[in-house]
């Protein structure tokens, strides 16, 4: 799904007061990683994730990795850390209303 820049914009005031919620460390995007953030973003639709200092790859290239491979959008990378979003298939989930 192709973010809009209005959209884009409303998901970064709402990822701003987000904690990470998702850690990359020394062993990269492995299996587990990948579980996790499919998890979180089932539960939460948007979350914020975190690369380590010891890992080898950038938040960027993270952050593009994980949302390929979770068939999310990314929604920024500052520094260390990266927000994506994925509309969640739950019905108990309270789902972000996007313009």
């Amino acid at each position: 799904m192709a973010l809009t820049g209005k959209q884009v914009r409303q998901l970064r005031a709402l990822a701003h007061h987000l904690n990470p919620v998702v850690n990359v460390g020394r062993g990269d995007i492995n299996d587990g990683v990948v579980a996790q953030t499919e998890e979180c973003l089932e539960a939460h639709e948007l979350i914020k994730c975190n690369v380590q200092d010891g890992s080898d790859l950038t938040a960027r290239e993270a952050a593009n990795e994980l949302a390929e491979r979770c068939g999310a959008d990314v929604v920024q990378v500052i520094g260390h850390r990266f927000s994506l979003y994925r509309v969640s298939s739950r019905k108990d989930v309270d789902h972000i209303k996007l313009d």
